[in-house]
């Protein structure tokens, strides 16, 4: 049965996707505002809704691991897994505020949950307040200052919906999302846990692409429909709010003792080294451009980082 909630939850996953990018695509066309800026923003929001419900559970149930190698999986898996195979999907041309905004604040992102994790192996709850106050520093300023970064290749396919299908479209794609994913990660855990696993290998591995699946179906759908702004946008954006938002909250709530030295000394270390990674890709071998040699470096470290950790 739980095989079969595994495959039910990925289909309502894909449906929430599709919904979500057509709310995503009328929002920016009533709001006159840029796709990325709403990939950064509504459909990041949405997609990292799972993270929050499970790391916030995992921490007030008692599996602290569970809770931050959920987050650091799951940024690990939206670059390695998820935006490898957008990328053999299509390629990516970026310009140059990819590289002046929104890595840099992905980077610090990483850098900071390392930074706060390294020294006492905890997340108090003032370091959650501290994420959660820079979350709404990176929302107000890329509402206000963000410029396109992706080029819109197909503008002229837009459609705009009425304000109730707008809002119906991302309620409903929210919901599904939401319901997909913990479909999918309760029967995943199940399957995992009867084989003995940890928490932590849980968390980093099987939880963790679980809750990935939300991007990797709203940014194959969006790149596969020529919306690559909303899917990188979505990307950076997830990975941003996974640290200031589903940890914030969760240190806030329930205060975060990391118990396996793992975490930080392995899971981090190649948390960082993906963030890091994205940015000379974008400018070998062509500048500004990432493509399918990009996305072949991105799932070839992704396999090397789950050979480590499950080896």
């Amino acid at each position: 049965m739980d095989y079969l909630f595994l495959v039910v939850g990925l289909l309502v996953l894909v449906a929430g996707g599709d919904w979500l990018l057509k709310s995503a695509v009328a929002l920016s066309l009533r709001l006159r505002v840029p796709k990325i800026v709403i990939g950064l923003t509504v459909v990041s929001f949405a997609t990292s809704a799972p993270e929050l419900i499970v790391s916030v559970k995992s921490a007030l149930d008692g599996f602290p691991d569970l809770a931050v190698a959920n987050v650091v999986g799951s940024n690990i898996a939206n670059l390695g897994l998820v935006l490898g195979i957008t990328l053999m999907l299509g390629s990516i041309e970026v310009t140059r505020s990819f590289y002046k905004t929104d890595w840099p604040v992905m980077m610090f992102a990483s850098l900071l949950l390392f930074g706060t994790s390294v020294f006492d192996g905890q997340i108090s709850s003032s370091e959650g307040w501290m994420f959660f106050g820079l979350l709404g520093l990176f929302v107000w300023y890329i509402v206000k200052f963000q410029k396109t970064a992706v080029v819109d290749e197909l503008p002229e396919d837009d459609l705009p919906l009425s304000l109730s299908k707008t809002w119906g479209y991302l309620l409903i794609g929210g919901v599904a999302l939401w319901g997909g994913s913990e479909l999918l990660v309760q029967s995943a855990v199940s399957i995992a846990t009867a084989l003995g696993v940890s928490d932590r290998i849980i968390g980093i591995t099987v939880v963790s692409v679980g809750t990935s699946i939300p991007e990797l179906a709203a940014s194959v759908i969006a790149v596969l429909k020529k919306e690559k702004s909303i899917s990188l946008g979505n990307l950076l954006g997830s990975n941003i709010f996974n640290v200031f938002a589903v940890l914030g909250i969760t240190a806030i709530i329930s205060p975060i003792q990391i118990v396996d030295r793992s975490l930080v000394d392995q899971d981090m270390i190649w948390m960082l080294a993906f963030a890091l990674v994205v940015l000379p890709l974008v400018f070998l071998p062509k500048g500004l451009r990432l493509n399918w040699r990009d996305g072949l470096v991105l799932l070839g470290m992704y396999g090397a980082f789950l050979y480590q950790t499950l080896g």
